[in-house]
């Protein structure tokens, strides 16, 4: 573990902070007109998911941790338990169904997923930027509708709604942006 500055922390830094593992996920560097600079960071644990926002002065040393990132096959789910395979080594691991939150029903069987973990725990499950899907469920085609900005609801074949534009009808398959949860582009 490297040991850092409180002024050189960045967002995405993981750190070792009060016995837990955080993400730095804001930073907002302050020069008082009275006093020392500091850094106001807002933290988000890995474990559980809580906030903390701390303020680290330029002297406090922190300790900076790297993650291992690896690329696993998604095999099947189980009582809430998704099964990981390494393609490498074949092992298979099991984690928490709720790692992806609501992004679940994106992760497809044979999916590639990028995991992050330190030592021999894994902390999140990254999916593929974008995933095609089936549109299962929407209103017909309307003639004549080329409104730029005009959306539709549809249901999709995994079970999530979103806003597709006019032109798409039921059977098409789309691109879906899995971080964002929204249409992306047509397949």
């Amino acid at each position: 573990m490297a040991k850092i500055n409180g002024n050189e922390i960045r967002p995405g830094n993981i750190l070792e902070h009060d016995g837990g593992l955080w993400a730095a996920v804001k930073v907002n560097h302050v020069k008082p007109g009275k006093g020392g600079a500091f850094a106001q960071v807002e933290l988000k644990n890995l474990r559980d998911g809580r906030k903390l926002n701390e303020r680290f002065r330029s002297e406090d040393k922190v300790d900076q941790v790297s993650l291992d990132f690896k690329e696993q096959q998604f095999l099947y789910e189980t009582d809430g338990k998704l099964v990981f395979m390494d393609s490498e080594t074949y092992e298979q691991i099991e984690l928490d169904a709720e790692l992806l939150g609501d992004r679940r029903p994106f992760l497809q069987d044979g999916m590639t997923a990028q995991i992050q973990y330190y030592g021999d725990e894994a902390l999140t499950v990254s999916l593929p930027q974008k995933v095609r899907c089936r549109v299962v469920e929407t209103e017909p085609v309307q003639k004549g509708q080329t409104a730029a900005n005009s959306f539709k609801p549809a249901i999709l074949d995994n079970g999530v709604r979103i806003m597709i534009p006019p032109f798409i009808g039921p059977d098409e398959d789309i691109i879906v942006h899995t971080e964002l949860m929204e249409y992306s582009e047509r397949a």
